[in-house]
């Protein structure tokens, strides 16, 4: 495939499908950048973020790695970046100070900064970071940071192998731009790669825009002199751009998240947090098949409020005059039932040969089939929602049990890099464009009607594109028609 060049695809094939991106160091120098133009922005975590041993660490979406050859590649981390000394002379005895071999790559920043900690190389005890520093007759004396309880109460005995360890490797004092503060051989390589859910997250994006893109997109085009909305403020316009995707995310984007639980023994699931109803949710067996868990509906609700009564019904106040409550006892009542109680369906034990060929097991049952409720006859158990809570409650007989949620969001939970299916990029310009006329003063009627019905037929036009129906699965349905029905 052909490198990005002013079209819309502004990935290279090795951003894109490795998560990768590599530099040739052009100097040899320290301080130098290097910018990243993935499509995915790089996050860093607080604190010393370069360094694994940080929590912060674990929130970067990316690892920054060096090669001499761009063949065998180094993570670069405090680790790598070792450099030997050695331990000389009488070092003194419960102070900060440490003697070692003059090394001129050992340096301090402004203001008694620290670069560089001061590390056993046997141990890899990391006795503190290095302060400041003087150099005479061949040795360097060290100062080391004050609160060190690493170091030897009586010093760092002569001879001891160091090393001599840079703090921070790389930074990212600006978004997007890794500043490396060591310096780098020319020629060398730079690799930039993207953790495995930040790549994830990249694939497939193209089919997307995001809902800035979309904001600039429409005031780029839809405004300015001439046109029919001469002039709005982007604050407008972003309003009604939001609501667009939450009157979207509905029923037409269908952009449906989904959660891999697990049913504790409590029965209930906290409620996501960008949730605003769901699309199913389902058990999944030792074969990984689905199997969907039904509504409660009218079998059991969660009350909102569970106050505690007086011998008259009334509720109990307490000291500050505020009702007491109780644990509601129709949750504790359908947390314990056997859903074996509704559904009406007895145990068929097949590895018992008394279970199968006991008539009484079935005799006691018969009849019982006629007639059933659809709600009742089934036996994947049932959920419901407890509002109060927010929380999903599930029957006995699901705990344990791994479930998958299927829920939508509106699309606005986070911010403005909300994606949206390009197949319903132009129903939400004709969905903006129409909110502002009808919230203006000025604009006429027939117009507003005219964008009424642009809208309305874009929208449709989403919904059909949306659908995403291929012909191969009407083929196959319209084959199942030809069956024959047996009585």
């Amino acid at each position: 495939m052909p490198i990005p060049n002013g079209g819309l695809i502004t990935e290279t094939n090795r951003q894109y499908y490795a998560g990768a991106q590599q530099f040739t160091v052009p100097a040899t120098a320290v301080n130098q950048t290097f910018t990243s133009t993935f499509d995915t922005n790089l996050i860093v975590g607080s604190g010393n973020y370069s360094d694994p041993g940080s929590i912060g660490y674990n929130v970067n979406n990316f690892k920054i790695f060096t090669s001499a050859n761009a063949q065998i590649w180094a993570e670069l981390t405090p680790t790598n970046t070792d450099f030997d000394a050695t331990a000389v002379g009488a070092n003194a005895i419960n102070q900060p100070v440490v003697t070692v071999t003059a090394n001129a790559n050992i340096t301090v920043g402004p203001n008694n900064t620290a670069i560089f900690s001061l590390v056993n190389k046997t141990t890899g005890l990391v006795y503190g970071t290095i302060i400041t520093k003087t150099t005479a007759a061949g040795v360097d004396t060290l100062t080391l940071n004050q609160n060190i309880p690493a170091l030897p109460a009586n010093g760092i005995p002569a001879g001891t192998a160091l090393s001599v360890r840079r703090i921070t490797v790389w930074e990212m004092l600006t978004p997007n731009i890794i500043t490396i503060p060591q310096s780098l051989t020319i020629n060398t390589y730079i690799k930039i790669e993207l953790t495995e859910a930040a790549k994830e997250n990249n694939f497939g994006s193209y089919e997307y825009t995001r809902l800035k893109d979309v904001i600039n997109n429409f005031l780029m085009s839809y405004v300015g002199a001439g046109k029919i909305i001469s002039s709005v403020k982007r604050t407008d316009v972003i309003f009604h751009a939001k609501r667009g995707l939450q009157e979207f995310s509905y029923d037409t984007l269908k952009s449906i998240k989904s959660s891999e639980l697990t049913v504790p023994s409590s029965l209930g699931l906290t409620i996501p947090q960008d949730y605003v109803n769901y699309v199913s949710l389902d058990w999944v067996d030792n074969m990984g098949v689905l199997h969907p868990i039904y509504p409660a509906n009218n079998l059991n609700k969660s009350p909102y409020y569970t106050f505690s009564q007086d011998d008259l019904g009334n509720p109990i106040q307490d000291s500050s005059d505020s009702n007491t409550e109780v644990t509601s006892q129709m949750n504790d009542t359908w947390a314990k039932n056997n859903p074996r109680n509704i559904s009406g369906g007895f145990i068929n034990d097949l590895n018992n040969a008394n279970a199968v060929f006991d008539q009484s097991v079935y005799n006691g049952q018969l009849g019982q089939r006629y007639g059933l409720e659809p709600q009742t006859s089934q036996k994947n158990g049932w959920f419901k929602i407890d509002e109060r809570k927010g929380t999903f409650n599930f029957t006995s007989n699901l705990a344990n049990k791994l479930i998958l949620l299927q829920y939508i969001s509106d699309g606005n939970a986070y911010d403005l890099n909300a994606r949206i299916p390009k197949l319903a990029e132009d129903a939400l310009y004709s969905h903006i464009i129409h909110a502002i006329l009808s919230t203006s003063a000025n604009t006429q009627e027939y117009i507003v009607r005219r964008f009424k019905q642009e809208r309305s037929a874009k929208l449709r036009n989403a919904k059909i594109r949306l659908s995403n129906l291929k012909l191969d699965q009407i083929i196959q349905v319209m084959r199942g028609k030809s069956k024959w029905l047996k009585f």
